[in-house]
């Protein structure tokens, strides 16, 4: 969260909602971190949340980015599963079940929603930002070798195994699809889950445009050095080099 006592009333409902609907298979854990907002947002997430049994709100003392954020609100989690959203609730968190179920239907490590897949869509998404993340999504698509729709989604779910043994160094939205990238090159599986993004209700973005199309551009770079230099890409080019010379 960062500067959102907007939204926070909004995505107060809804997880308490989705904690309804989440029984009796999975009990609700809320890790909420203020990137150091300037608006009051802690003190009113604590008025909104303090009926939660488990929750927790945590507090960076500036504003260091989204990447930041998760990676200081994994340090707290204890669950099994850990799942990530906005908490300005673009994507819509009651879907996070269908994505649970996903999660073990498929036999997958993690489930990313994915407006760009077939089955999903985009509504009212400002153009700028759709150009952005779809334009990003498919260029990861052509250099990476998990080929995914989206790769830009906040909303995810996690196995625990995923967050103990994937780090990622951008503290920006980028962060995002570095663990998702790195998580593939580990050996973990990804599946998709089609979901429509919205645009905000609430509140404005909090998206440094310039700043994250330049991380995404040396994160691409870095993500084609990843596939040239893996161990498996390169056994592949020597297998060919072997072939052409026989």
């Amino acid at each position: 969260m960062y500067n959102e006592t907007a939204s926070i009333p909004l995505l107060a409902q809804t997880l308490s909602e989705l904690a309804v609907r989440l029984q009796p298979d999975y009990e609700l854990e809320c890790i909420l971190v203020d990137d150091g907002s300037r608006d009051g947002t802690t003190d009113v997430a604590k008025t909104h949340f303090s009926s939660f049994p488990r929750c927790r709100v945590l507090t960076h003392k500036r504003n260091r980015g989204p990447g930041a954020a998760v990676r200081t609100g994994f340090a707290e989690a204890t669950g099994d599963v850990i799942c990530t959203i906005d908490s300005d609730c673009t994507f819509d968190p009651l879907k996070i079940p269908m994505m649970l179920k996903q999660l073990d239907d498929q036999q997958v490590d993690i489930i990313t929603a994915s407006p760009y897949h077939p089955a999903g869509g985009v509504e009212n998404v400002p153009s700028w930002r759709l150009l952005l993340s779809r334009g990003a999504s498919f260029l990861y698509r052509r250099l990476c070798a998990c080929k995914l729709y989206t790769y830009t989604s906040f909303m995810r779910v996690h196995r625990r195994s995923v967050i103990e043994t994937v780090t990622f160094e951008n503290d920006g939205f980028a962060g995002f699809t570095e663990m998702l990238l790195r998580a593939g090159l580990q050996g973990y599986k990804v599946g998709e889950c089609p979901m429509v993004l919205k645009s905000r209700a609430l509140g404005t973005s909090k998206m440094k445009v310039v700043y994250t199309i330049r991380t995404h551009v040396a994160l691409m770079a870095r993500a084609l050095w990843w596939r040239m230099t893996s161990p498996r890409v390169a056994s592949a080019a020597l297998a060919k080099r072997a072939t052409n010379n026989t």
